[in-house]
């Protein structure tokens, strides 16, 4: 049996121990599927003296981070700290320039500085592995990068932040409003210490970033992710959009069109009996077409002790194994930067409406959306409350300018109360 693989772990947190559990529960199963030992040599993080729940005495202990990066009896050094900049990045820095394959879940760290950080493993014959840092326990990286390789991939799409689905699903099964649910979901711990991570769509577009990058061949463009959270959800938009046979998703989207490469992140209308629509808690979903396979789906859990773990020891496992990649599946340098695109597909669209209880209300806004080019598919009215009254439409197919169009021009008419409120219908 060849030399164990020697691990150094930088960050001993729900991810960080629950790779120590694996190693130490499956040291005999995984030596055997890797024709080596795993052993870890060395950990560290912030609190040396935090209980938590794993037998750490074995492991040397390092109060740096890049001082664990720079050791010589560690071969692969694990990034779990997180951050896009600071001590996980010098640490990442320092492990490829001291020789060192890198595993790590750390997607900020990605989105910002892949292109740099996958340039300088390359030029070392270095590895960066990063399964954990998209969907949690979802194996979406390496399906892209192996399983489909023969494919040009045409649309990548899914809900990637488990802690908006959970908010949005909660509010539709238990009926209480985004705030009521935010406040349930800090108090359960789902929450970002920058709670904007997530619910403003921040993690998720960091993830749909690094997957336009693969499914591409483009460099890293988070700076042109255009991205809205889902704060302007209300639950009245989620029990209205349910009539009309509709969940809403935090859905992000790449595809390259003629224009460019398009990536958005916002909250959209799916069919409730599609995949997406039926995706319920903290459960993630990634969706990818390719023009040989055509689309396959991959569910699974997007967070947790377990399933992240679980995603960090199968780039791991791979290095045991000698399997060696480029960082995004085609090597850096030859990675083309992208061109921005705005969305431009046509898409039927979901508005939801505070008319004035004034003659002629109606007429105005179906004269502003046919002065726009959009037709009404369908529409609802709802019961007068306070001199106003609700009004839900879907329109057929139109496009995000003429939405744009018809949104500007809305209040013009005097007849509307409030901000109007348009969601994009996917078709999944």
């Amino acid at each position: 049996m060849s030399a164990p693989l020697r691990l150094g772990i930088a960050g001993l947190g729900t991810v960080g121990i629950g790779v120590v559990k694996i190693i130490q529960n499956h040291a005999d199963l995984l030596a055997a599927r890797c024709g080596r030992a795993v052993t870890i040599t060395a950990v560290c993080a912030r609190d040396r003296h935090k209980n938590r729940d794993a037998d750490l005495s074995d492991y040397a202990w390092e109060e740096s981070a890049v001082d664990l990066a720079r050791r010589d009896d560690v071969d692969v050094f694990v990034e779990l700290i997180g951050g896009d900049e600071g001590i996980a990045k010098d640490a990442t820095e320092a492990a490829l320039d001291s020789g060192k394959d890198v595993v790590t879940a750390n997607k900020a760290m990605l989105a910002v500085h892949g292109q740099a950080l996958a340039e300088r493993a390359e030029a070392q014959d270095r590895l960066i592995r990063f399964e954990a840092a998209v969907a949690g326990g979802i194996p979406v990286i390496k399906t892209m990068t192996e399983s489909l390789a023969g494919n040009a991939l045409t649309r990548v799409m899914g809900v990637m932040n488990g802690t908006c689905n959970y908010i949005l699903t909660r509010m539709q099964s238990a009926g209480l409003p985004y705030e009521t649910v935010f406040e349930e979901a800090r108090q359960l711990g789902y929450l970002e210490a920058d709670p904007t991570l997530d619910v403003g769509g921040i993690d998720a577009s960091h993830k749909l970033a690094i997957l336009a990058a693969i499914a591409f061949g483009t460099r890293v463009a988070f700076d042109a992710v255009e991205i809205e959270g889902i704060e302007r959800v209300s639950i009245d938009d989620i029990n209205r959009a349910a009539d009309m046979g509709y969940r809403i998703k935090l859905l992000g989207v790449a595809q390259m069109t003629a224009r460019g490469l398009e990536q958005r992140m916002s909250p959209c209308l799916v069919p409730c009996d599609s995949p997406l629509g039926q995706l319920e808690g903290g459960t993630n979903m990634v969706v990818i077409e390719g023009d040989a396979v055509g689309q396959i789906v991959l569910r699974g859990a997007g967070a947790g002790e377990g399933p992240t773990a679980s995603a960090v020891l199968s780039d791991i496992v791979d290095i045991a194994r000698g399997i060696r990649l480029p960082v995004f599946g085609q090597p850096a340098a030859a990675l083309q930067t992208p061109h921005p695109a705005r969305t431009a597909v046509p898409a039927a669209y979901y508005l939801r409406l505070e008319l004035a209880d004034k003659p002629g209300a109606l007429a105005k806004v179906a004269t502003v959306l046919g002065d726009a080019g959009i037709s009404i598919d369908r529409m609802r009215q709802y019961g007068h409350a306070a001199g106003s009254a609700p009004v839900l439409i879907v329109t057929h197919k139109t496009t995000p300018e003429a939405i744009d169009h018809a949104i500007a021009a809305l209040p013009r008419t005097g007849v509307i109360t409030g901000d109007p409120v348009e969601l994009r219908i996917e078709e999944v």
